[in-house]
């Protein structure tokens, strides 16, 4: 597989390799210098499941989910 590097360092991931990894746009994605070359690696997208570890002395995830679903009705 070949891409192009454009004049500013754009350049375009092929669709295919876009939908097998989930990279979608404003995907964050790490630059990692190997021996071999550069990997772009796609950033895992951190849920509110994941940052509820943090807070865990507060509430339980099903707690927060409840209460965040209560605001969202009243922004409704």
């Amino acid at each position: 597989m070949e891409v192009t590097v454009k004049k500013n360092g754009e350049t375009v991931i092929p669709a295919g390799l876009r939908k097998k990894f989930k990279i979608e746009e404003d995907t964050k994605m790490e630059v990692i210098e190997t021996s071999e070359g550069i990997l772009f690696k796609p950033k895992a997208k951190r849920s509110t499941w994941d940052l509820m570890g943090a807070y865990s002395h507060v509430a339980t995830p099903e707690e927060v989910k409840k209460e965040l679903d209560k605001l969202r009705e009243q922004d409704a």
